[in-house]
């Protein structure tokens, strides 16, 4: 190669180099930390989820496919596993529906005793616990003393 080329290379991948930067410096300025922690907390809440989940239906299948499990054992497996599969479209739904409602990000979390909802918001207003309180009663027939809502900023 001539060095007339060489030169000519260089200095595109210099600018290339300084171009990269640049706009590496303005777009991460333009996303603000809230934003950021907001958005990574929902995504590992449900990625952690979906990870226990997919573990808890690998012991069921588990349980249900040894040859060695009881009649009984193989039974309650496999409504657990049903009843797990149950749960999680219920929080799905819930999730969607309260979305709908304006909200940016929402997840919810269905215990025996609990539903826990967490709204991405700095805070809510009494109108928006109400109407929240509502999806949650009337899709899942749970009182509204066990239901609790988390805002988060």
């Amino acid at each position: 190669m001539k060095k007339r080329t060489k030169i000519i290379i260089l200095s595109v991948m210099v600018v290339l180099l300084g171009v990269t930067g640049y706009l590496n410096i303005v777009l991460n300025n333009n996303i603000s930390p809230t934003t950021t922690t907001t958005t990574s907390y929902f995504v590992s809440y449900r990625n952690d989820r979906e990870t226990s989940r997919d573990q808890q239906i690998l012991y069921y299948d588990a349980i249900i496919d040894s040859e060695t499990s009881t009649e009984e054992a193989v039974k309650n497996a496999e409504q657990a596993k049903l009843d797990l599969i149950s749960v999680m479209e219920k929080e799905l739904a819930v999730e969607g529906l309260i979305k709908s409602q304006g909200f940016t990000d929402c997840v919810v979390s269905i215990t025996d005793t609990k539903v826990n909802v967490v709204v991405e918001s700095a805070e809510l207003t009494s109108a928006e616990v109400a109407k929240i309180t509502t999806t949650v009663t009337e899709q899942l027939e749970v009182e509204p003393k066990n239901i609790v809502i988390i805002p988060v900023e």
